[in-house]
Formats: structure tokens, sequence, C-alpha cells
């Protein structure tokens, strides 16, 4: 059976020569007689597989030295909990709320201290982004949280926020390298690696270290201190060890593809096929204000439920698979990562061309 064009949201598309190079070592990594899968973590072999991966995602990112890779569990779930943990000394920080994954922080930061809605899109359904050029930041406010791609309502924050020399963390799970990024803006970013990076189950969280201090929150479990992670480079506990070795072949797979500039330019294609159909659709629109419209998540709508699930069932049934839009939202969404090739967008536009052609004539 030949693959389809997989436009999940995440778990999500992987690049098919990472995955012809997992199939080609899955029962033996290079001279190690043994799957990656079934190494030591503590192992010479292993070692140099996080050290490159480490250097590679360094490099593609520009990485300055003053931060640390720490390669992680949990999910953005457990970043919810651990940035305020290690980070909200004063018990007091500011969120922006432009979706689901935002919102869903705020409320976990709190358990553990005063949290401000300094912005937030909800009024309109998440559907744009707010000015945040001038926002009422607490003088004492620890932080400034964002979620800067949304995954479910298709936006992105396109011009940071002025934190007005607050730490800026953000959370980039649905973009993370898909574009050029300055780090230095940024105290934290994190992304859970299973949208545009890799499998799911390793976290990564690029963290300035003065940002890494002993003095977290007293209850802060030992498995959730940045610092124990940083001290341990990433090796505290038994980590996702074959997910890291499957990240850092993406790391590689990009380099070889030109880096994270040719990258840009290989979604910014993608998303303007996809976006340029939909302006001139008669049946199909897109939900989100142009100025706002994600690179990563395109999600659209006709309108009508029963249409849009016919057309969901009648693009699987062409191999164009997990075009659903999230359930909070409904409708379609086509999530255009990195690993998914223009041929795929150029189908899935062929595709919702015959549909409308059949539905209205």
């Amino acid at each position: 059976m030949s693959r389809v064009y997989n436009f999940s949201a995440g778990p999500a598309v992987l690049p098919e020569e990472v995955l012809d190079i997992c199939a080609g070592e899955l029962k033996e990594y290079g001279s190690s007689g043994m799957s990656v899968m079934e190494m030591s973590h503590r192992s010479k072999d292993f070692e140099q597989i996080i050290e490159t991966a480490e250097a590679d995602l360094r490099e593609l990112m520009n990485i300055p030295d003053n931060y640390k890779v720490l390669f992680l569990q949990g999910g953005g779930h457990t970043q919810f909990a651990m940035v305020p943990m290690n980070l909200m000394r004063n018990r007091v920080a500011d969120y922006i709320i432009t979706g689901q994954w935002a919102k869903k922080a705020a409320k976990e930061a709190e358990m553990y201290g005063k949290v401000n809605v300094v912005a937030s899109s909800a009024d309109r359904n998440f559907t744009y982004i707010p000015d945040l050029s001038d926002l009422n930041i607490s003088p004492d406010a620890d932080y400034v949280y964002i979620c800067q791609n949304n995954t479910i309502y298709g936006t992105t924050i396109k011009s940071l926020p002025n934190t007005k020399g607050k730490d800026l963390v953000s959370d980039i799970s649905s973009m993370f390298l898909s574009e050029p990024m300055d780090v230095s803006k940024y105290g934290i970013l994190w992304g859970g690696a299973q949208k545009n990076v890799g499998p799911a189950g390793v976290t990564i969280v690029i963290i300035r270290e003065d940002l890494i201090r002993e003095d977290v929150l007293p209850f802060t479990p030992s498995m959730l201190r940045y610092k124990i992670h940083a001290d341990n480079k990433s090796l505290y506990n038994t980590p996702p060890c074959y997910n890291i070795y499957v990240c850092g072949l993406v790391f590689k797979w990009l380099k070889a593809m030109g880096g994270l500039e040719k990258m840009k330019k290989r979604n910014e294609e993608k998303a303007k096929l996809l976006y340029d159909f939909l302006d001139s659709s008669s049946l199909f629109k897109g939900t989100v204000e142009k100025k706002d419209r994600s690179l990563m998540n395109v999600p659209f709508v006709t309108g009508d439920e029963e249409l849009d699930k016919r057309f969901v069932a009648g693009a699987a049934s062409e191999g164009l698979k997990n075009l659903k839009g999230h359930r909070t939202v409904g409708g379609m969404r086509a999530s255009l990562y990195n690993a998914m090739p223009i041929e795929g967008v150029r189908k899935l536009v062929a595709f919702m061309g015959e549909f409308e052609k059949e539905t209205l004539k």
C-alpha cells in the first residue's frame, strides 16, 4: 500500500528519508549490535546520538551559547506546570491567551500564583491575534507567556509582544523549526516534538542559563526542575532515547534541505497554494484573519456540517487523511508541516476544486 498524505496536526507526518533510515537501523544502530530502543542511555553510542542532536539543533536555530537545550518528557501539559514552578518566584505571571493551549497553560499556572491575562482573542473564538505592542504588563510579573502558533485555530503571533523587559516564554510546538527564530528574544522556548520535529514522547526546551536556578517553588519535584535536567545533560533519568534519535535524524534532514530559511520558503509556497484557493473559493472559506494566518495549520469550513463530513470522508478515500478539524472548531484543518510535500497540498487543492464543482453544479 502506498503512503497517504497525512494532514494530522500531531502526531504528524515525518520525512520519508528519515523513516527509511529508521527502518534500516531498526535492528542495529551502526556497529552496536543492537537497536537504539535497546541501548543504555549511559552508553557511548547514545551519548553520541544526543550530543550530535543537540549540536545540529544549535546550528539550525543559531542558539546562543548562554542557552541550554533539554530533551525532556511529559509533553506540553508538563511544561504548563514546569514553567511556573521554576520561574514564578514573585508568584505573578502575565499570559496572552490566543487559543486553547495558552488557556490551559494559564489555568495550570493559577495553581502556583496570580495569573494576569494581558491580552486575549477569546471574544472572537481565537480567529485573530490581538495587538501586542503596548500591553499592560504587570510590574511584578516573573514572565510573559505565549503560544506562538495556535494549532487548533490556525493563527500565528508574527510580531512578538512588547514584554517591557519581562522574560518571554513561548510554546512553539507546532511551528518548531518551520522558520528561523531569534532565540535571544526569549527566556524559554519549548515544543512537543510530535508536530514538526519527531515522534510523540519528547519535549525540547531551550532555556537561557540565568533562568535555571535553585530557588524554584519549594514543592517542585526533582523531575520538574530545569536545573536538575540541565546539570545532568538531559540524562537525570532514562530519556525517550529512540525519540531523541529520530529528532536527530530530522535535524540532519533539515540541514540537508538547506536549513530554516529554505524551509520557510517551502512552507510559504505550500500555504500560499491552499490560502489562494480558499480566497477564491465559492464553497470553502478560511476561518482566520488574513494577517494572522499560520503557515503550519490551516482551518477551513463550508458552513454546512454535513457537507464538511462528506468532504472529509471523500478526501480520505483519495489518500488525503486526517483533515477533520479539532472538535472545538469543527470543519476541516490541513496541517502543512515541514515533511508535508508540496505534491500533497496540490492534490488537496485539486480535490477541493473537484468537490466544489460537484457540490455547486
